[in-house]
């Protein structure tokens, strides 16, 4: 999944938000500390997951290649492939 600089500061002023609503977070640091860490671990989650799938499209190329792709759902198998390297790599999708 793509997102903005932006939308990935939205998506931590909310989970950061939320936390401290339900006083499930104390911060030991400043907000805007919690917050750059907030987004540098969604960042990293992008970046794993934008992996993830660079990886499943080329597995799915070669698998195509090697069984002539004919007559195979594309999209069904490219799933199976992320969700099996998701979980040989303990990435939740």
């Amino acid at each position: 999944m793509r997102l903005k600089e932006e939308q990935i500061a939205r998506l931590a002023e909310k989970v950061l938000g939320d936390l401290e609503r339900a006083q499930l977070v104390e911060q030991k640091q400043g907000r805007g500390a919690v917050l750059a860490g907030i987004k540098a671990a969604i960042a990293e989650d992008l970046k794993l997951e934008e992996a993830l799938e660079r990886d499943a499209e080329a597995l799915l190329e070669q698998t195509l290649k090697a069984v002539g792709g004919q007559g195979i759902d594309r999209h069904k198998i490219l799933r199976m492939i992320k969700e099996k390297l998701a979980k040989e790599r303990k990435i939740v999708l």
